[in-house]
């Protein structure tokens, strides 16, 4: 029997499927999508929602003085608090003068109480080697720190406003266009499994 009169068979690779979901690219690709979602929600969670649902207020530390506790550009969050809760150790955000917008982020280092019985704190930034020159009346401080988070504070001063509002607003429509994406795709691979099982 000679090699012509010999069928040959091509061999048919197996069809691959295109949605397989086992390649490095894939697997890339997933990881990034999901880490941008999550550094999305933190930063939203963080500077916008836990703020505005707990009545707390982000600031932004602008300069040196609470180093290494918090360096410029943390993010600290603060709560609204009660003379009770003001004691010394506490890092508290109040007026520099009373009645104007300027804040600044200090700790209590003291005490005193004038002969009327008011009782007045005074502060000092963790970094300076000196108290702060006006004790601070209660009706200046804004609260105490919540919670910081590190450069933070420069993604809270760049999201003010209109900013603010804009950025928030593109975010949950990349979130709702991301599930719907998801939900549709699940949906197509839905199909077609029962299309190729039937």
């Amino acid at each position: 029997m000679s090699t012509e009169d010999t069928d040959v068979i091509p061999v048919v690779p197996p069809e691959r499927n295109g949605d397989e979901r086992t390649g490095v690219w894939w697997w890339v690709s997933r990881i990034v999508s999901y880490t941008l979602l999550a550094a999305m929600l933190f930063v939203l969670a963080v500077t916008v929602v836990v703020p505005r649902v707990s009545g707390a207020t982000p600031y932004t530390i602008l300069t040196t003085s609470m180093k290494p506790t918090y360096p410029p550009g943390s993010l600290v969050v603060i709560k609204p608090v009660d003379r009770s809760e003001l004691a010394v150790g506490t890092a508290i955000t109040y007026q520099i003068r009373s009645g104007e917008p300027d804040v600044v982020t200090h700790r209590i280092v003291a005490t005193q109480q004038s002969g009327g019985g008011v009782t007045t704190y005074i502060t000092r930034g963790d970094n300076n080697g000196s108290d702060d020159e006006n004790p601070v009346q209660f009706g200046q401080i804004r609260g105490k720190v919540w919670y910081s988070v590190p450069y933070m504070g420069y993604v809270n001063n760049w999201l003010n406003g209109e900013q603010r509002r804009i950025t928030v607003t593109v975010i949950v429509i990349g979130l709702a266009g991301y599930a719907l994406f998801m939900f549709v795709g699940a949906g197509v691979d839905h199909r077609k499994k029962r299309r190729e099982a039937s």
